[in-house]
Order: C-alpha cells, then structure tokens, then sequence
C-alpha cells in the first residue's frame, strides 16, 4: 500500500510543508520546518517513537547523514554507504541498496546526504546518491538502479575533468542540489597533490549528460585566469565545493562555496590571489554563468575551506525586505550578501597581513574580515586564555604557547609553528547554520579549538630514495612521519600491514582514496617501496623516484596537531565550544551559550565547559532549536530557540554527528537524528532514532 501514500502525498503542494525534502530541509538550507505541534511547553514529554539500528557500524565508523522525508518514507544512508528507505512513521524497512553490490569495503566513509527528483507528473522519482567517486540514480519506489541514467544507473564523476581518469580521486560526500530537471554538484578531492581540478558541474536528472561546467581554477582567456600562474590550471587542484550548494530556486540561483586549492599548507607553486578558490560563488542553475562572486582567503595557507552551504534568507533593512545569502567560514565570522547582487549588507575592512619567512611563498598582501557581526569564535590564543583545568595544565601549555607563533587571523604558517584559532575543522563545520524567518535569528554551532600549523621540509628528491624516504614525502603531512596519523580525519599507518594485505595497500597508494591523493606518477617501483615500508618496515631497497614536478614541493606538515594539553583537552580556556544566535538584521547576538560538556570532566565539578561538535540543527515554527553534535556527552538537546534555554534532552546510544529531520505523518510531529558517533575516538553507531509527542 506504501507507493499509493507516497503518491498521494508528493502530489499535494500542503502536504510538502510537513516533510523534509533536501539535507537542511530545503533547497535554501534554512534547516527550518514550520510545523508546530511540538513546543515549548510538551516538547519535555517527547518520547522514542521508533529506532532503527542498520547494523552496519563498525570501529571509527561515521554517520553524518541528514535524512530526508518524502511521502511518509525517510530515505537515508549507513555507515557502509548503504541507501535505506523506512517508513516514516514507524521506522520499517522498506528497501536498500548497496552501491558496493556486496563486495567488502574496508575504508571509512562519510554521506550527509540525498538528492529527490520528480518528474512534474509524479510517475518518475528518483533518489541520487554518491558513494566514492560515483553518482547513483534509483528508483525512489524500489531502491533500483535506473538503468538509462549514465552506465546501468551510475557516472562517473572523475571524468570530463581534464585530466586522466585513473589519476583522480574524488568523493561525494555532501549531496548537490536539483534545478528543474539539471542536478548540480561539487565534490571532496585531495588537499594534497595531485588534486582534481574542483569544478562545479550540473547533469541531466533523466540520462545523466553533462550540460555545463564551471572552471573553479580558471583554464586560458576565463575571468580570474590572471589570479594564478599561467600552466597552473594544468597541474594544481581543489578548490572545490565540498560541504554542498543551495538553490534559489525562483531566481534560478545556484551558490557554490569553495575550498582552498592544493597543496593546502605551502603555496609556492601557485602564485597569485588564486580564484575561485575560497570563495562563494553565484551561478545561473541552467546555465553555470557566473553572476557573482566573493573571496574570503587570498592564497590560502590556512586550510580555511568555506565548511557548509550557504543559508537562503531575508533580513529587514530601513524597513525594507531583502533576499539575502548568508555564509559562515571556519574562521568563526558570518557574512550575508544581497542574493542577486552580491554586495556586503555589514560592514568589511581590508587589512595589511604579515608576509612569509617561508622561501619561495608569496602571500596575499592584504585579507578581507568583516566588522559585523563579531565573530562567534575567539580568533587569536594569548597568555592570558591559557587553560587553568590545573597548574600542571596551565604550565605546560603556557610554556608551549610561548615557543609557537599566535598572532590571530592570517598570521603565516612557520617552521616553529603558528597557532590557527579555530582551528581546521572550525569555527563553523559542515553541519551549518539554521536560520528562524520568523525572528531572523541564524542560529550557529560553533568550536573553540587551537590547532598548531607547522611547516617542516620534505627530505630531498635525489635520483633514487628509499620506500621511507618515499613516504616522508608524500604521506607523512597527513599521516606523520611516525605513522600515528591524526584520527579521525587522517587514520594512523602503523601496523597497517597486520590489518591489509600488501596488493590492498598498494592499490589506495597508487589510485588515492576520497581526500587522499594517488600517487600513480611516481612509478611502479616507489610505489612497490611504499607498500613494502608500510605493510613490513622494509628500507633497504632504494627504487628510481620519476620527477613529479610541479607536484613536487619543497614543504609539507608535520600533520594535524591540535593543541591540547597534558589531559588531552584543549589548551585554552572554556568554553570549548558554543551555540550561537545572531539577528541577522542587526548583526547583534541575541544570545550565545556553551554547547557540551565532557562527562568526566562534570563529575568532577567542571562542567558547561562546551565541547567539539558536528552536524547541524534544526528550528521550527513551534519555537524551538534542535541539536545533537556535541562529540563526548552524546546528548540530543531542544532549546527555546528565542532565548537559548535548554529544555529538554536525551543521551543517544552514539553522538549524533549529524543533522536533525522534521517531518509530519498522519498528523504526527517526528524529530529523527542520526546516531553515528566515531569522531575523536567516540564510540560508533549505526541507529536512526525519532521522537514524537506520546499519542
């Protein structure tokens, strides 16, 4: 009986409003439902309506995905990347799909999300999915693949990129957005290099043809081609759209946020302000012209991607209405634009930033910061914000502190290392901000994290070098030289041999995985080198290494190191992380609030110390704010979204490292959220979990 419901209810235009049809809800990002059944005042009695476990976690796994409801069925993904289709109302399974076909997969994966598409008579409905470097269409009813789209039901996105397919490696991890009958999509691809080009391309729903592309690192004779050196188009990379896109859909907008281009770290060999790389970008949804376009970063050193899509919203100005965009970055500012026009509707100052003693970097001259709204994290760690968990923590930071440059916003990468504050996740992430359109609060997430950027030479290219040489060079800025990597984000390699076989090794050092980088034009025999020092610790052959210029740079990092002290917390003072309300009309805060805690740390006395956290909220038009995210407590939280109190909350059986749905069925208010957990050393899970008023 289920497809009969589905029709009926993706037909009606009011029956729309009380589902959840795109990651943030909607194509504009608002993360916003205007249902009102649950309040303030009963959202205390919410209770577990159903729970669904899909069996797949696994140790380190993640589940990030925001579901989506369509008709009464919420379509979601796995940690394994499978697609789920349950009844919304009740949790059943309906159908799934394996992208995989059963094969093992052994790799980490990460999806925040869906795409649905219906043709205007409703037969044809579609669900597309990305699962590493391919774009799957099925049939919404079934869960099977449409055959006539692209090769049985899938492309694949490495292609029409410029450059040799089995040299790329790319990833759909955030869903793109559907105009009309034209899917629209960025990707994640390597910070390292070689990297993909990141352009921005749109395909048809129905076949799967690319119908246009727009250039992120501009090719000869294209606006910004004089931002980079001349050849740079042919070797560098990034610059793509990883968190997703949102979509105007009456003006036929698209905006793109973008990455920095790669290498992330050391920028010799891209000379230049390099569009579009760090910037938000306006595009014609039918046709990829660009209509607008801002640059947060000149040259980025500092990993500083845009970390979420934009939000679509309207403030109110001399009492005046206005369309506007809004875009949060991992420096912890908010910025919002004239949505047709780009202009700044808050103030912005260009100011004079210190140079680099790195030889051969040129940095920009000048950065952009805006002077409204204040940033909603602290942007430079000094003395006095050294933690004070206990004198043997605030001695030892302090005195770290003291031999690491901290010079806030644009001070340069060094060799004896620079503090970023926030750090590389943020600031603001991926999960995004919501915005109410009734008060104009957006409301952000955010993190207090220090992180220490060190720059450090690659060990020299000769005519021959040794599989650990091979390694220093080209795995150990992510992986470490030491092989302890920096979970969760970069996994450690030590003993990988115990727990890989050697062609499995071989094969992601060569082809790249996701964000890594492959490593094919170095050659067979330093490929052979790497696998033998990795899977065996054997150093004793000496292999020809082939030139690799221009990926070839004379730096790299010494890995990702947050700045933490001798307990493991970090290494300033509470709080850790925050949630955030912003009137987007006046740019003043009308409240902000620690946001988690560490449960060990509160049994001790210290608590509402704030906390890392993933994933977005959701606020609705009964009043209030939902949220999970917070990385230790694993708490699921309501809030009165117009004052910040905290009304109701729950402990989920893994973090809830994604963002919240809400939907109505048969009259029944629902909230799911994701319970994945796996982020800094957490506990996985694999349970979908939704709460509804008792009946």
């Amino acid at each position: 009986m289920w497809p009969a419901v589905f029709t009926a209810l993706t037909l009606s235009a009011s029956a729309q409003r009380h589902e959840w049809r795109a990651v943030g809800g909607s194509p504009d990002f608002m993360h916003h439902s205007p249902l009102r059944q649950i309040t303030p005042r009963n959202v205390n009695n919410l209770k577990v309506a159903w729970t669904y476990d899909t069996g797949d976690a696994s140790q380190g796994s993640e589940m990030q995905c925001n579901p989506i409801v369509i008709g009464g069925i919420l379509y979601a993904t796995t940690p394994k990347l499978r697609v789920i289709a349950l009844d919304a109302a009740t949790g059943a399974l309906r159908w799934s799909f394996d992208p995989f076909d059963g094969a093992p997969e052994r790799s980490k994966f990460r999806n925040r999300g869906l795409m649905y598409w219906q043709d205007p008579a409703g037969k044809d409905r579609r669900i597309f999915v990305g699962a590493r470097h391919f774009l799957h269409a099925l049939d919404a009813l079934t869960g099977r693949p449409v055959v006539s789209f692209g090769t049985s039901g899938r492309i694949d996105l490495r292609e029409n990129l410029g450059r040799p397919v089995e040299a790329i490696s790319l990833a759909l991890t955030s869903p793109g957005v559907i105009y009309k009958d034209t899917l629209i999509t960025g990707f994640l691809t390597s910070e390292g290099l070689p990297a993909a080009p990141g352009d921005i391309r749109a395909y048809d729903v129905r076949t799967g043809a690319m119908r246009w592309a727009f250039h992120t690192i501009p090719r000869p004779g294209e606006f910004g081609y004089d931002t980079w050196p001349k050849d740079a188009w042919t070797y560098t990379g990034a610059a793509n759209s990883w968190p997703g896109l949102a979509l105007d859909e009456r003006r036929g907008i698209v905006f793109v946020p973008t990455g920095s281009a790669s290498y992330d770290f050391y920028g010799a060999n891209r000379v230049g302000d390099n569009l579009f790389a760090n910037c938000l970008i306006a595009l014609k949804a039918d046709s990829g012209e660009r209509l607008w376009h801002f640059q947060f970063v000149r040259h980025d050193v500092w990993d500083r991607d845009l970390p979420s899509a934009p939000t679509l919203v309207t403030v109110r100005r001399e009492g005046k209405s206005i369309d506007a965009v809004a875009q949060i970055t991992k420096s912890g500012h908010v910025w919002v634009f004239e949505r047709q026009t780009g202009k700044p509707l808050f103030p912005f100052e260009e100011r004079e930033v210190p140079a680099s003693e790195v030889d051969g970097e040129v940095l920009a001259k000048k950065q952009v910061l805006p002077l409204k709204p204040a940033p909603f994290s602290r942007q430079n760690f000094t003395e006095d914000m050294v933690t004070r968990r206990n004198p043997e923590a605030h001695r030892v930071v302090l005195e770290r502190l003291r031999r690491v440059l901290s010079g806030g916003q644009f001070a340069p990468p060094s060799f004896q290392g620079t503090v970023v504050l926030p750090g590389f996740d943020g600031g603001g992430e991926w999960g995004g901000p919501a915005f109410d359109p009734e008060s104009h609060l957006l409301y952000v997430n955010a993190n207090e994290m220090p992180w220490i950027l060190r720059i450090v030479p690659k060990p020299a290219a000769g005519a021959s070098a040794s599989g650990r040489t091979l390694y220093v060079r080209n795995c150990a800025g992510c992986h470490r030289e030491d092989l302890l990597g920096s979970p969760p984000e970069f996994p450690p390699l030590k003993d990988i041999g115990g727990r890989r076989r050697e062609p499995e090794i071989a094969a992601v050092v060569r082809n790249g995985a996701g964000r890594m980088p492959g490593f094919a034009h170095l050659g067979d025999p330093a490929i052979n080198a790497m696998t033998r020092y990795l899977a065996k610790g054997e150093n004793q052959v000496a292999v020809q290494s082939r030139a690799d210029s221009p990926f070839d740079m004379k730096y790299t990092t010494d890995g990702y190191n947050k700045f933490l002290d001798p307990g493991g917390y970090p290494a300033l003072t509470p709080p850790w992380g925050t949630l955030n309300a912003i009137n987007l009309d006046t740019g003043e805060y009308s409240w902000r609030i620690p946001f988690g805690e560490f449960p060990e740390l509160a049994e001790q006395g210290m608590t509402n110390t704030g906390s890392e956290n993933y994933g977005g909220g959701a606020v609705t038009a009964g009043g209030l704010f939902f949220i999970g995210a917070t990385n230790h407590d694993r708490k699921f939280r309501a809030f009165d979204k117009r004052t910040g109190k905290l009304l109701w909350e729950t402990t989920l059986p893994a973090s809830g490292n994604a963002t919240p749905a809400v939907y109505e069925v048969n009259g029944r208010q629902f909230v799911v959220i994701g319970a994945g957990g796996g982020k800094s050393g957490a506990k996985s899970g694999g349970s979908y979990i939704a709460f509804a008023l008792p009946r």
